[in-house]
């Protein structure tokens, strides 16, 4: 992405498509959670989930039980339609 702002981009991405309406959308993150769950973290192990952008993989740890989560994005559009998704499970996650 050489001479694009990637900031600006992925600001871009996020705020003119849904989140299902991207082609990497997937509705759970079978492989991630597969990882996750082969290291037999404790509930409150840390987790980031690093270019989370708008993804489902937060709601489903949660779902799991895990407590200390941090979702990190370039792009505060995808996070802010990942707090509006979780709704009030959403003051729970960094």
């Amino acid at each position: 992405m050489k001479g694009i702002d990637r900031k600006k981009h992925w600001e871009n991405i996020y705020e003119t498509k849904e989140p299902t309406g991207v082609s990497w959308f997937q509705t759970h993150l079978q492989k991630s959670l597969a990882l996750i769950g082969s290291a037999n973290l404790d509930a409150n192990a840390q987790i980031i989930d690093v270019g989370g952008g708008a993804s489902t993989l937060v709601n489903d740890l949660l779902g799991k039980g895990f407590k200390n989560i941090t979702v990190f994005d370039v792009s505060s559009n995808a996070l802010d339609k990942t707090k509006e998704r979780l709704g009030d499970k959403a003051d729970s996650v960094n």
